[in-house]
């Protein structure tokens, strides 16, 4: 296994600690979505190897966590991993500000989603603070970019290429 692909894979380790991690009752609501960014920089940064299957399963592992529907985020997953493959290379040409804004769009997509699905399960939710995890993974999505940039860039296997 590469370097590359370890780091990949311990940050994906973090953030599905990060997603699991026991908060105040308060902040349960504003918890981002550190599966879904890190596994944005990964399909930005090498889409060759992070695609849709990779969403597919890291969406089942986070509907394991989480208890909910089997699949549930794994679609809003692999819609929002389809959409950045598709647009990978505007993406890394467009400023940290300008992908925060389409990261929060298609975050926003996904929990529409899910919200459809638990609207059909009878457990919608009463708050609008359901959408609170869509405003604070974009808003950390600069600071989560240059910390996993600065992670790719220093256990690249190939130091000609660097995202």
């Amino acid at each position: 296994m590469n370097k590359t692909l370890r780091i990949g894979l311990l940050t994906m380790i973090g953030a599905f600690m990060l997603a699991i991690m026991p908060l105040p009752v308060w902040a349960i609501e504003f918890r981002p979505d550190w599966v879904t960014l890190v596994l944005i920089y990964w399909a930005m940064a090498q889409p060759s190897k992070i695609g849709v299957t990779m969403a597919w399963l890291a969406g089942l592992l986070l509907d394991v966590s989480y208890g909910t529907l089997m699949g549930q985020n794994a679609v809003g997953m692999v819609l929002v991993i389809y959409v950045v493959h598709l647009q990978h290379q505007r993406l890394r040409m467009a400023s940290l500000l300008q992908q925060a804004i389409v990261i929060f769009f298609l975050l926003l997509i996904k929990q529409i989603l899910v919200l459809w699905v638990d609207g059909m399960l009878g457990r919608a939710p009463n708050s609008w603070l359901y959408f609170m995890p869509t405003f604070t993974s974009a808003f950390l999505w600069p600071w989560t970019f240059l910390i996993l940039r600065d992670l790719h860039r220093k256990y690249s296997v190939n130091k000609q290429y660097h995202y």
